[in-house]
């Protein structure tokens, strides 16, 4: 199987989506160079991160997030491909990546469900998929919870929240999003899964409603977290 995989990347050969030097065989989407220097999210940061954005509300019981998101840097330009540019096998490996890593607290967890948060039919149609869904399938391989994506759905387009403050984005995401199949979230563990966290705004508007419609406990995980 190398000696095959050696004559594709030969015949077509495959770019960092980073630095964009050639991959070898063994990397997928970034080379070891440019994984080796995304900042990883380190427990102290984590518990900062919860009792900034979560511990208020009483809504999200814990979370964790594998990267810390960076502007300009390479896995900014990883998720730019995945959101933008079509790429959407880089969510499935960036969910592994996250299922591998985070496999003890995701089990700790013992959740039911694993929930994308939705985009709009609009903007899914202009993108062509969720990548927060492609996220999930990918975390599913290192999880007993399955991967739904029609209970949370968004029913009202919001503008880009990229400059936003929290209060903003709190109004903006506020009535956004609907239940769609209650019974199915009635005492269950539900992770919610986002691509990158800013504020939190956005988990804990589902958070809420899934905590409404019966929810036993509601997670919230991502790729990134932003401070």
């Amino acid at each position: 199987m190398s000696t095959i995989n050696q004559l594709f990347d030969f015949f077509l050969p495959r770019f960092c989506n980073s630095c964009r030097n050639k991959l070898s065989t063994k990397e997928l989407f970034l080379c070891e160079y440019c994984i080796s220097t995304i900042k990883r999210a380190d427990s102290e940061l984590l518990n900062h991160e919860f009792n900034r954005k979560f511990y208020k509300d009483k809504i999200i019981s814990d979370f964790t997030s594998l990267y810390i998101f960076q502007k300009d840097q390479a896995l900014q330009n990883l998720v730019h491909n995945l959101k933008y540019n079509g790429s959407f096998r880089v969510g499935i490996f960036l969910g592994k990546l996250i299922g591998k890593e985070l496999q003890n607290t995701i089990n700790k967890w013992n959740a039911n469900l694993i929930l994308p948060v939705p985009l709009h039919h609009l903007k899914k149609a202009e993108r062509g998929y969720n990548q927060s869904y492609y996220i999930c399938k990918g975390i599913q391989k290192y999880s007993n919870a399955k991967v739904y994506t029609s209970i949370i759905q968004r029913k009202r387009y919001t503008e880009s929240q990229t400059t936003m403050d929290l209060r903003e984005r709190k109004n903006n995401i506020e009535n956004a999003f609907q239940i769609s199949k209650s019974a199915m979230v009635k005492s269950k563990r539900i992770i919610v899964v986002d691509d990158v966290i800013t504020t939190g705004a956005t988990i804990t508007e589902c958070g809420k409603l899934l905590l409404d419609e019966g929810a036993d406990m509601v997670f919230a995980l991502s790729l990134a977290i932003a401070e």
